[in-house]
């Protein structure tokens, strides 16, 4: 089956008790059973909940893999696929990394015995050059929060192939609808399903997908030993939206790619991050790697902090808020949201700047969002 069927068929087949074609809300914290160690697979809604099995399945089915695991947040999941390692143990990631996983990394894993480096997104052989003996996982955004690098997953997955690693691909900013990373060499997908899985900016939710079955079953024991999972209401409602995700994601790639190029010609703004422009320095590699361009766009405002402030005040349409890949448009600003718990010099060694914004592009008319952005840069 194509993507947009499994979005809407896989895991969701009739409910067999009474032939209800959506997944019902399963919203029950235990499970009957008929004698000692006889049950119909369910004892516990920690352990397992027919509807978050349904989204588990689904989640596997988009990514093309074979396991699914939906967590409480995607932090819950990152840190989940973190139980994976030891004390002592190193892990190589791309610098330009989302602030909550920075925040996990420094602030509570390093503390934890976990070791990391931090290379260039874009730099093939930064990854290699920096792994140790010790090191055990290749950790990569692409797209990269917030900057728009790109990570060139297929040849990242290689080293980490030949040199024995795992490698993760928090694939948030694409979704699987843009970009499988399964497919290029990755063995471990994670997501926030706060985003563009769900669509809504209702739920926070996370999810990991693998098909090998050894990480698979640690992770999973760890889910239900941790108990980081997401309510069966919050699953019910990532599913529903799953079901929009093709149809959402190509009115945001359109949206998004007409609001980048209105930016690039815009007096008042300097460089626009958008990996559909043809002058992005990722810009082939997005061609060959993603089926479209995303819905994110970032960029510099020709100015001061102040006057940065000053614009997101004035617009109407895009909210300043936190989160993205909902079906309304966000500005962010990275330094004061996001990015805030990266040291300042950290991040503006990054190009985190004072007067860079995040757009995430919604799917709302056009017209209205450049009339937005025109009006509060002018």
């Amino acid at each position: 089956m194509e993507f947009a069927t499994r979005a809407i068929h896989a895991g969701q087949a009739p409910d067999l008790s009474t032939g209800a074609t959506i997944t019902p809300i399963f919203q029950t914290s235990t499970y009957t059973q008929s004698g000692l160690g006889e049950h119909k697979g369910f004892e516990y809604s920690r352990t397992h909940n027919p509807t978050r099995t349904a989204l588990e399945t689904c989640l596997a089915a988009l990514e093309e893999g074979t396991f699914g695991l939906a967590f409480a947040s995607g932090m819950a999941a990152t840190n989940a696929i973190l139980s994976l390692l030891n004390p002592g143990e190193h892990i190589v990631a791309c610098d330009d990394l989302y602030g909550g996983t920075y925040r996990l990394f420094e602030r509570i894993l390093r503390k934890a015995g976990l070791d990391f480096t931090y290379v260039p997104a874009g730099d093939v052989a930064a990854y290699e050059h920096a792994i140790l003996p010790n090191t055990r996982l290749i950790w990569v955004e692409s797209p990269t929060n917030p900057l728009l690098n790109l990570v060139n997953l297929a040849a990242v997955g290689e080293i980490a192939q030949r040199h024995h690693l795992r490698m993760v691909v928090d694939n948030t900013f694409a979704c699987p609808y843009l970009q499988q990373p399964l497919k290029l060499g990755a063995h471990i997908v994670v997501h926030s399903t706060t985003k563009y899985i769900n669509g809504h900016s209702d739920i926070i939710g996370g999810a990991v997908i693998t098909s090998d079955e050894e990480i698979y079953q640690a992770i999973k024991f760890y889910q239900n030993a941790a108990g980081g999972v997401p309510s069966p209401f919050d699953a019910w409602l990532t599913l529903r939206g799953a079901k929009t995700l093709a149809v959402r994601m190509r009115q945001h790639c359109e949206n998004a790619a007409m609001i980048a190029a209105y930016l690039s010609e815009h007096p008042g703004v300097g460089k626009v991050y958008y990996p559909g422009l043809p002058n992005h320095a990722d810009h082939a590699l997005a061609e060959r790697q993603m089926k479209d361009f995303g819905g994110m766009v970032s960029f510099e405002v020709n100015g001061t902090r102040a006057q940065t402030d000053q614009i997101v005040r004035k617009l109407q349409v895009f909210a300043l808020a936190e989160s993205l890949g909902g079906v309304e448009s966000l500005v962010c600003h990275p330094v004061t949201m996001t990015h805030g718990s990266i040291p300042q010099a950290e991040r503006e060694r990054r190009g985190i700047t004072d007067t860079l914004l995040r757009l995430s592009v919604g799917i709302e008319d056009i017209h209205d969002l450049i009339a937005d952005l025109q009006q509060a840069l002018d």
